[in-house]
């Protein structure tokens, strides 16, 4: 009787409970009239006079609307939908929880299904309920189907080209609500765990893969036009910079790991401008401290790919320049020398590769083909990187990347070691070039007002070692570099044409005063630095490049450097090389010897105007117009162009078409210079570092240890007279210091000739007279080192009549009275 009771009471309206029929009454007979607004506001008022039966509601419009969507009832599941949104958006309780489960159940009931306009209206009001701020949290709630499912719709490939761009921009804001909803809530589960990132993160690249063939498109968002915010591509690049935003230090990896792998699926390395511009959005969504991650997973990333295709390494590359740039506003970390590191180890392996051919270098077997072009091509984007990269450091920063560079030059002055081989000796002037190459992209963006902060011992000697190597290019890099450091007034290009211009003022150059740190480093360095330019100069290999270097540098060192005495030994480095074309003794061509003239008439012509003294400018005027007459190729007009207008009797040259050293040292003498020192010739100072940097073949290495010998050998000392100082003798010597030196420098270039020109047989019997003469000293001194004491009885003559000594034992001799105890 209860039972039957309740049937009836059941299927009685009156007698259902109040919840139900509230909820009924919201529903018009007619799906076409919307929801009841007064029947709506009722319910309103119950749910929040009654909160328990809140969760009762959410139940009953659940159960209505999965039987509306089974019926196809499409506009009574609009209603419920509009209700529950309402519902929602009034009710704060703490019984919430509960109603929003039966919510979530309705959304995703609305999502599952294959009608386009019930999965955007679903997705609708999950966005509405993501920007809801709940009272409570919750413990069990889980947004896991919610992701895979608006990822899957962000891929959607309707026949419409309408109906897709709408479910895939449905599918971008429910992933951006899921983010907002679960990000900030440390009870939710995870959303930066791999699971759900390498889902949401794909789905955004995928939307934003068309982004760069709008060209009409904006630059950022805020500059968009309506239409354009309506895009899938905007949307999703929005929805990807939130997301980012909002990731703290420990969930970046996870959040650009699947970036990186995005772009190696889809081969977007190669092409680069979408890996670009996905990471220009990265660096600029995050936070700045956490910059030096991204750029840490690059590296890896580039790692990871060392035997992938060079393309993809050079795209991973650039997209490292360009994030480098972007971190320069925030922290690089400790990955400064690590980025460098990097980048010079794969720099490294693509010398190899393009030299051996294959990836698998030292077993030569590789499934793919290396093509050296492109391998050049990944090398100068590394090269590139590096220096983007420098420039965003500070000044300390640079110093101490340019010094791990220049370390990692193989150099044959150093110990070092050097490969062996034809193969190697490729492999080391690559290597050489390469990092140079790199060296000169850190030294342009350089800025140090103080020279020996810049340029410290430990990196100026082993550039300068460099600077004597036989190979051309890399002597060029090695002045360029230097001039880089030295030109801190932006006076370089100014010095890019050798000419003898007769008023200096056209130039406009930057002059300041030295300061104190630079004529401290001009008296630590300087006669250095002009050993070094004195040397290239007598190179033979030398072109036009070299000399315009040459001539920058020299400018630049008495525009930036110079002092009085600066100056004065400027002028006397000039001098000898005009003497080194004069004289010829390393047998120059006629382009070497009319360059260096001309050099020297070019340096000359504007120093003298730096002076402004007029007896020297007049000298040197006068000199360049007798050569304009009588040997105009010896002027740079003539001999740095295209074609150079030159003369083979440059031996039959009168004295009027040279500069004069003491005519010089007389004008500026007069004027206050040094002219003691202005009279005295330059002679470079030739240190082992020189020698040995120079060798060129096993006869000259002989050459130089017989030198060394010959100079310590017991004959010489023989020959050598004890001799007397006194005043004269010092007086003597300091006059004709200057002749002995140039006697030592002829016997050196006899000695060295003779090594390269004689004879083996003629070489062998010197050494083997040397080796003789050498055995027989050794011999007597052993004779004076091993004879005994003499005998206290006098000699005993010998068969041979010579005189021989006997010992007496100990035990036998006789002491005087006071010796014995």
């Amino acid at each position: 009787l209860y039972s039957g009771w309740r049937c009836v009471c059941g299927c009685c309206g009156a007698l259902r409970p109040r919840y139900k029929r509230l909820v009924d009454n919201i529903f018009p007979e007619d799906p076409e009239d919307g929801l009841v607004k007064t029947n709506m506001e009722k319910l309103t008022f119950y749910a929040l006079s009654a909160p328990e039966k809140l969760d009762r509601i959410g139940a009953y419009l659940s159960e209505r609307l999965i039987r509306d969507v089974s019926r196809h009832r499409y506009g009574y599941v609009c209603i419920a939908m509009e209700a529950l949104d309402q519902l929602l958006m009034a009710c704060h309780c703490q019984s919430i929880n509960l109603f929003v489960e039966s919510f979530l159940k309705m959304v995703a009931k609305l999502l599952e299904s294959e009608k386009p306009n019930l999965q955007i209206l679903g997705t609708n009001s999950f966005v509405k309920f993501a920007n809801i701020e709940e009272d409570t949290p919750s413990y069990h709630r889980s947004y896991d189907f919610f992701v895979s499912r608006f990822s899957e719709m962000c891929h959607s490939s309707h026949d419409d080209l309408d109906i897709r761009t709408k479910i895939r921009m449905s599918g971008i804001k429910g992933l951006q609500g899921v983010v907002r909803k679960t990000v900030n809530d440390e009870l939710q589960a995870n959303i930066w765990d791999p699971q759900h990132m390498d889902k949401i993160v794909p789905s955004l690249l995928f939307n934003l893969q068309h982004v760069e063939e709008s060209e009409s498109r904006s630059p950022s968002p805020l500059q968009a036009t309506e239409k354009e915010k309506e895009s899938p591509t905007e949307l999703a690049e929005r929805c990807l910079r939130e997301l980012l935003g909002r990731a703290a230090y420990g969930n970046i990896k996870n959040a650009i790991k699947p970036v990186l792998i995005h772009l190696d699926n889809h081969s977007l390395w190669e092409p680069k401008i979408f890996a670009t511009c996905c990471f220009r959005i990265i660096m600029y969504s995050i936070q700045p401290q956490h910059s030096h991650l991204v750029i840490q997973q690059l590296l890896g990333h580039l790692d990871a790919n060392s035997k992938s295709a060079a393309t993809v390494r050079a795209g991973i590359v650039e997209v490292l320049s360009e994030a480098a740039v972007i971190a320069a506003s925030g922290s690089v970390g400790p990955t400064v020398l690590e980025v460098f590191n990097t980048l010079l180890r794969q720099l490294r392996l693509s010398i190899d590769y393009a030299l051996t051919g294959s990836y698998d270098c030292g077993t030569g077997v590789s499934t793919k083909i290396i093509k050296e072009h492109e391998e050049r091509m990944f090398q100068e984007a590394v090269i590139k990187t590096i220096g983007s990269f420098a420039s965003t450091l500070p000044t300390y920063q640079q110093s101490e990347v340019m010094v791990f560079i220049m370390n990692k030059v193989p150099l044959p002055s150093t110990q070092q070691s050097i490969e062996a081989g034809k193969a190697g000796e490729n492999r080391n002037r690559l290597t050489q070039i390469m990092l140079l190459k790199s060296l000169l992209q850190v030294s342009v963006g350089f800025q140090c007002s103080n020279m020996l902060t810049a340029l410290p011992s430990v990196f100026l000697d082993r550039l300068l070692s460099a600077a004597l190597m036989e190979d051309a290019e890399i002597r060029l890099f090695v002045l360029e570099i230097l001039i880089s450091f030295i030109d801190r007034h932006g006076n370089r290009q100014k010095f890019s044409t050798i000419s003898t211009i007769s008023d200096i003022s056209v130039l406009k150059l930057k002059v300041d005063k030295c300061s104190r740190q630079d004529t401290v480093f001009m008296k630590k360095h300087g006669q250095q630095l002009y050993r070094h330019i004195y040397l290239i100069c007598k190179e033979e290999s030398n072109v036009q490049a070299h000399y315009e270097a040459l001539y920058s540098m020299l400018m630049l060192i008495s525009i930036e450097l110079a002092n009085e005495e600066v100056m004065v030994d400027l002028i006397r480095l000039v001098l000898a090389v005009q003497e080194i074309a004069q004289i010829n003794e390393d047998n120059l061509t006629a382009y070497n010897r009319c360059a260096l003239f001309a050099l020297g008439a070019a340096y000359l012509n504007l120093i003298s105007q730096l002076t402004t003294v007029p007896t020297f400018c007049q000298h040197i005027h006068e000199v360049i117009q007798m050569r304009q007459k009588e040997a105009p190729y010896l002027l740079p007009e003539d001999v740095f162009v295209e074609r150079p207008r030159l003369s083979k009797s440059l031996d039959r040259l009168g004295p009027e078409v040279f500069f004069w050293q003491s005519k010089i040292s007389e004008v500026l003498g007069g004027s206050g210079y040094n002219s003691d020192r202005l009279s005295t010739p330059y002679v470079p100072q030739l240190t082992d570092e020189d020698r040995l940097s120079k060798r060129k073949s096993i006869g000259e290495t002989i050459s130089l240890q017989v030198e060394v010998e010959s100079r310590n050998s017991p004959e010489r000392e023989q020959r050598a007279p004890a001799e007397e100082i006194t005043y004269e003798t010092l007086k003597k010597a300091i006059v004709d210091s200057v002749a002995v030196e140039e006697q030592e420098r002829e016997r050196r270039r006899q000695v060295v000739e003779k090594f390269q020109k004689a004879p083996f047989e003629e070489i062998a019997a010197h050494c083997g007279a040397r080796a003789t003469l050498l055995q027989s000293k050794l011999n007597q001194i052993f004779e004076i080192t091993i004879r005994p004491p003499p005998s206290p009885s006098g000699t005993i003559t010998a068969a041979y009549g010579q005189p021989q000594n006997h010992s007496i034992p100990v035990y036998e001799m006789k002491f005087p009275d006071l010796c014995v105890y």
